[in-house]
């Protein structure tokens, strides 16, 4: 039987580092700060942004949300984000994505500050984890990796698959992974024999969007499943891109949804507003 990867814990242990760093900042009179913008009225979007709101204040991070209706113009986000990319007091900005059709995503993400950048999805930080030489990381698959190493779970050497080919997951996951020495594949909607090339992963990373699309069949005996999914099954209950309750009881280790990478996004947020801080003002950390 797989042991269950509890990402609250383990989130709840990088918030307090995270906590505990801010308050001896706020000691030699720095505050870190962050900017969510939201623009539109969608559902899950605003969910999100309540909890990283919620999280800022847990850990003492000075926050700010600014709302857009659907019908702001690409024009007005823009000056909205070239007015934070000015301000010294904030240290991160936060574009919540998707954003409503006919505004231009990359356009806004190119705009931010590199500095400011704390998803990491501007194309030069992009670059840099590509090198591995980065100062920011995108929140989902940092999490993962700091999910891996609370479990020292080793990856050199380890044969490690990742489904699912996203700017935002699918392709820093395995760069992260390969960084580590693990020998990475990518899986995507076109890969041929899919079922079997999960079947020889050591560590399997599902971040493909469909609910309950990893079965046991698909599945090592003693393998590591991550399922970054946030999916609704057939009955409309929250479930991940793994069969959970087929694949658990043959897996090492594996992470539930919800309540395993979810909680450890929102605290990477948190731990890259910090990061860029620490950038702004010079500072060093013994971590």
């Amino acid at each position: 039987m797989g042991k269950r990867i509890d990402g609250k814990a383990i989130s709840a242990e990088v918030r307090a580092r995270v906590k505990e760093e801010v308050t001896q900042m706020k000691a030699a009179g720095i505050t870190p700060g962050l900017a969510v913008v939201l623009v539109g009225d969608d559902a899950a979007s605003h969910t999100y942004v309540r909890n990283k709101k919620k999280a800022c204040v847990e850990t003492g991070i000075y926050s700010e949300v600014y709302t857009l209706s659907a019908a702001a113009t690409q024009q007005e986000l823009m000056a909205l984000v070239q007015s934070l990319n000015a301000r010294p007091e904030i240290d991160g900005i936060l574009v919540q994505l998707p954003l409503p059709k006919g505004l231009d995503e990359d356009a806004v993400i190119n705009a931010i500050d590199l500095t400011k950048d704390v998803d990491a999805f501007h194309p030069s930080n992009v670059g840099h984890i590509m090198i591995g030489d980065y100062s920011f990381l995108p929140c989902t698959p940092a999490g993962i990796m700091e999910m891996l190493r609370h479990e020292k779970i080793d990856i050199q050497g380890k044969r490690c698959v990742v489904v699912g080919r996203s700017n935002i997951v699918g392709k820093p996951m395995a760069m992260l992974l390969l960084h580590a020495n693990g020998t990475v594949t990518v899986c995507h909607s076109k890969t041929r024999d899919l079922a079997g090339i999960c079947r020889q992963a050591d560590i399997l990373v599902a971040a493909v969007g469909k609910p309950k699309f990893i079965t046991r069949e698909m599945v090592k005996p003693d393998a590591v499943v991550i399922d970054v999914g946030m999916d609704r099954d057939e009955n409309g209950k929250l479930c991940g891109d793994v069969d959970y309750d087929a694949v658990e009881p043959i897996a090492s280790y594996i992470t539930p949804v919800p309540g395993g990478v979810g909680p450890m996004t929102i605290s990477m947020l948190l731990q890259n507003t910090l990061t860029a801080a620490r950038l702004h003002h010079g500072v060093t950390t013994a971590r």
